[in-house]
C-alpha cells in the first residue's frame, strides 16, 4: 500500500463495523493532513487515521470525529459534505456510481469473508469428528418423490373434454 510502516503509532484498540461480523485490531495509526477545497478556499485539518491489513473498497473512512474537526455538515441523500472554510462553505459532491461501485464491492468482500470464515469453521469440525461419521452417505436412487400427503388424497378430471388436467384434492371431498 503506499504506508511506511515505522512511522506507524502502534494501536491496540479493536473496532468493529466496517466488514459485517469482523472485528479488528489495527496494525497501527498514522496522523495526516486531510485538506478540502480549492487552491483559493480550502480547509485542512490533521486526521488520525488507523491503518489495517484487510480488503475493503474504501481507501479512508472519515468517521464523526473527523467530521466534527473539520466543522462538516454531510448529507447522505444528496452525497454532500458542507463545511466552513476561511472564503466561505465548502461544498464537496460525490459520485453516486463511483458510490454505488464502492458499496457493491464491499459487499462483495464481506461475503466472500464470510464464506471464507464458515469454510474454515466446517473443516475444523470435520478434523474433530470420528473417521465413521466423516463420509457422506450414499443417495438412495428412487424414481418418486419421499414426500407423501398426510391425509388420503384422490386424483380428479377439471375438465371431461380434456382428461390430461388434473388436481388432486382430499379423499373426503366432493369433485362436483
Amino acid at each position: 500500500m503506499g504506508y511506511d510502516m515505522t512511522s506507524l503509532v502502534p494501536s491496540d484498540q479493536a473496532f468493529y463495523g466496517i466488514i459485517p461480523g469482523a472485528g479488528l485490531t489495527p496494525v497501527g495509526w498514522a496522523t495526516l493532513p486531510v485538506t478540502f477545497g480549492t487552491r483559493d478556499n480550502y480547509r485542512t485539518e490533521y486526521i488520525n487515521f488507523e491503518v489495517t491489513e484487510f480488503e475493503t473498497s474504501y481507501h479512508a473512512i472519515l468517521g464523526s470525529l473527523s467530521l466534527a474537526k473539520f466543522m462538516a455538515i454531510p448529507n447522505h441523500t444528496y452525497l454532500l459534505l458542507k463545511m466552513p472554510a476561511p472564503k466561505g462553505v465548502l461544498s464537496i459532491y460525490g459520485d453516486l456510481q463511483t458510490s454505488y461501485a464502492c458499496e457493491a464491492k464491499n459487499i462483495e468482500l464481506s461475503d466472500t469473508l464470510e464464506r471464507s470464515k464458515n469454510l474454515v469453521l466446517v473443516a475444523q469440525a470435520a478434523k474433530n469428528l470420528p473417521a465413521d461419521q466423516q463420509q457422506i452417505p450414499a443417495k438412495e436412487s428412487t424414481s418418486e418423490s419421499q414426500l407423501a400427503p398426510v391425509v388420503a388424497t384422490k386424483t380428479i378430471v377439471l375438465r371431461d373434454d380434456e382428461p390430461h388436467k388434473t388436481t388432486v384434492i382430499g379423499a373426503s371431498l366432493d369433485s362436483a
